[in-house]
């Protein structure tokens, strides 16, 4: 096991949008935002994205592509890069998780973890 730390630090915020949700039909819409800094000394390209989105039922659906909404950010040591995205449950409860694909300037292909992170609507909770 290595005892190094992944190229990018990752956090991650979600929120409920109340605005785009139809709970009368199961349609729950979660925004996320994701802020990542380069922690390596090299230059680092964002290839792939692969996640893991699990509802409230523990129905798991997975969703890989290629860099991040359209882009294939490139950060300089120390960089940070954030972007928002979206996804849809059909319950009011659920969670992501993942990693990116990086490719540094020496050629290397690294995978940098994302966290499991909760979708909650609050008004689920009484």
């Amino acid at each position: 096991m290595s005892d190094r730390l992944p190229p990018l630090q990752i956090q991650v915020d979600s929120e409920y949008v109340e605005a785009q949700s139809e709970p009368q039909t199961d349609h729950y819409l979660f925004k996320y935002t994701v802020l990542m800094e380069n922690r390596s000394e090299q230059f680092l390209t964002l290839t792939h994205r692969h996640w893991k989105i699990t509802d409230g039922h523990g129905k798991t659906s997975e969703v890989s592509g290629e860099g991040v909404v359209g882009q294939t950010p490139k950060l300089a040591p120390g960089e940070i890069f954030q972007y928002s995205s979206s996804v849809a449950l059909s319950t009011p409860i659920g969670s992501m998780q993942g990693f990116y694909t990086l490719l540094s300037d020496d050629g290397q292909v690294l995978q940098s973890p994302i966290a499991r992170f909760r979708l909650l609507n609050p008004r689920s909770l009484h």
